[in-house]
């Protein structure tokens, strides 16, 4: 049959990027909703067309295709059963006797198993004081993350003593006084602001619109040059594509002249419309003793263009100052929002503390969806009781081979809702009121849209409203007066791929404090232009959600490189502070069949007051 849709994909004109993989998974729709090779490719092309896209089609793609066959077969029965029950976007199909005739054909799975020992699932969430460990697996299931020894071993600590206490766990161990619900105290709820709210549910995503592209730089270009002239520093910027032979100051966009990765020579300055009509210029870098740059990246440069093709860099700047409040450009609802956490963290005397931990997905292994890691990491935070976990997608991994595979026996909602939501209000039940979680989505959640910046989650717990909240990706939130930004985006991994640099400040040592300098520096939290094959920027929707606005106490940044927590100097502002800034990336809660990383952090008025540790669960 894959031979048959190759034929139908190739008579209607279309090409693969990644032909064995595209016709596993077509095969796999067409076997799992009943569909003829050429209604594939008809609903295919429909999709192709209202996103605009080209002929090839690419693998990236294949899990928002799925959603819209869902759709469509939610369409066909809600036309010929009108009384049928949905949950979310996916289907869940309870026919009477078809339902019956389902159960009985599953018998035996996971799934089931849970179902019928219910009960069970009840005692064994009370007798472990809401940490659900094993109740929501088969109990008889040995899994090799359940074999795994050394639990909670520290990897790196920061700080360890800055604040007085050591934050290594001795033993990870159950005791006989954890058989007493430990819960969070009131007096240690920590306060919650959520200060971007962008892209809201529910609205309508614009792909690849080249006004929204050309829009999206214009903006980022022009922001930089206001801060920087603002700042009194630099002078009004100069048109870089005509020739002169005396310094000059222009301010523009790194650009590759060709397809590929960008490389040293030779590199192009994109100026703004305002200043060169957005034309570009050969840039030269041979006479700088060191540099780090990457496509996309807005920097301003001092030189001079004798030729009027080229110009010669003898500095490049690539931070904003932080004498420059970027705050004026905001639009309305975000800087109201600025304005309102400002107002709020002026007023506040006591020193800002927050204790949290954080982790990042997949938050189960790849030979199982038992979600054994997750399990393990809130029974830890039930001891250390934190006043905040702050949770990173993926949740619903789309990479996880039985999620790709189109095996699993639940819609993905239905297992975001058993899986993570469930356990999560098992915990904040039993730790009380003052405990609070946040999570943060990610485009490879595939129970989520498929598209950045990314909508919050939208978690229906009206009981709960105050304890389990969720944010857009990227996102920024207050807590305690402690501003934290996150990004669950492999933003990281994608800089490092893309940037060339000469000499680097701090050397090899030192580069990931470079790559998460270039996130802070750019004031974007996604500044990589194009962006990453598999990462559907919304141009429309980016100018707002990805800006900066201010640096944050504490940002994160999931990745798959190397675990860290470094403290990042910013410079000064005009009065003499210092500005500093704890970036983190937790690393991936689980890795293959084994556990993985997550940190915790104690955050006590300032970054050099505060402490960290990286474990392994």
């Amino acid at each position: 049959m894959e031979e048959e849709i190759k034929a139908e994909f190739l008579k209607n004109g279309f090409s693969f990027d990644d032909e064995a993989e595209i016709l596993n998974k077509c095969l796999t729709f067409c076997i799992q909703y009943s569909l003829s090779p050429s209604d594939l490719v008809s609903s295919w092309d429909v999709y192709s067309l209202n996103r605009g896209l080209q002929l090839t089609v690419q693998s990236s793609h294949m899990g928002a295709f799925l959603q819209q066959l869902q759709n469509e077969r939610r369409e066909d029965i809600v036309k010929k059963e009108p009384g049928l029950h949905f949950y979310s976007s996916d289907i869940s199909m309870m026919l009477n006797d078809e339902y019956e005739n389902t159960k009985e054909i599953i018998l035996g799975t996971p799934t089931d198993k849970r179902e019928t020992s219910q009960t069970e699932t009840i005692v064994s969430a009370r007798k472990t004081n809401g940490s659900i460990s094993t109740s929501r697996k088969h109990l008889e299931t040995i899994t090799p993350f359940g074999q795994r020894k050394n639990k909670f071993v520290v990897q790196f600590t920061l700080n360890e003593n800055a604040n007085g206490e050591s934050m290594i766990i001795e033993n990870d161990e159950e005791n006989p006084s954890d058989d007493i619900i430990k819960r969070v105290q009131p007096i240690k709820r920590c306060s919650l602001q959520i200060i971007s709210s962008q892209p809201e549910p529910g609205c309508r995503f614009m792909y690849d619109r080249t006004e929204n592209k050309f829009n999206f730089l214009e903006s980022r270009i022009k922001d930089h040059t206001t801060a920087l002239v603002a700042s009194g520093l630099h002078e009004e910027p100069t048109d870089p594509t005509v020739a002169s032979q005396r310094s000059v100051f222009a301010v523009g966009m790194i650009c590759c002249e060709e397809e590929g990765r960008l490389k040293e020579k030779p590199i192009l300055l994109q100026s703004s419309v305002e200043h060169s009509g957005g034309q570009r210029v050969r840039l030269d870098l041979q006479n700088l003793d060191h540099f780090s740059v990457f496509p996309g990246q807005v920097v301003g440069v001092e030189g001079h263009n004798p030729s009027g093709h080229c110009l010669i860099a003898s500095k490049i700047v690539d931070r904003i100052p932080l004498s420059a409040s970027s705050t004026e450009n905001l639009p309305p609802t975000k800087k109201q929002a600025m304005d309102q956490y400002l107002q709020s963290t002026s007023a506040v005397v006591a020193m800002p503390e927050l204790s949290l931990i954080i982790a990042a997905g997949p938050f189960t292994t790849v030979d199982n969806l038992y979600f054994e890691p997750l399990a393990e990491l809130l029974s830890y935070a039930r001891r250390r009781q934190p006043q905040l976990i702050i949770l990173l997608g993926p949740f619903i991994d789309s990479d996880h081979p039985e999620i790709k595979k189109g095996t699993v026996d639940r819609t993905f909602d239905e297992i975001f809702q058993d899986e993570i939501l469930a356990r999560l209000r098992d915990y904040v039940e039993y730790m009380g009121s003052a405990a609070r979680v946040i999570l943060v989505p990610s485009v490879r959640d595939a129970s989520h849209d498929f598209v950045y910046p990314q909508p919050a989650f939208d978690i229906q717990s009206p009981d709960l409203e105050h304890q389990i909240n969720s944010i857009t990706n990227p996102g920024i939130f207050c807590a305690n007066e402690v501003k934290v930004a996150c990004c669950t985006v492999d933003v990281l991994k994608q800089l490092s791929a893309e940037e060339i640099s000469r000499n680097p400040q701090g050397g090899s040592k030192q580069r990931m404090t470079t790559l998460a300098n270039h996130i802070l520096n750019q004031r974007s939290f996604y500044p990589l232009y194009p962006p990453a094959e598999g990462v559907p920027i919304d141009f429309s929707l980016a100018p707002e959600a990805l800006q900066m606005s201010t640096a944050p106490d504490i940002l994160i940044l999931p990745s798959d490189l190397a675990h860290f927590v470094r403290v990042i100097s910013l410079g000064e502002r005009s009065e003499g502070e210092e500005v500093k800034c704890i970036c983190v990336n937790p690393g991936r809660l689980s890795r293959g069949e084994g556990g993985g990383f997550f940190v915790e952090l104690s955050y006590h008025g300032s970054c050099d007051s505060s402490s960290a540790s990286v474990l392994r669960i």
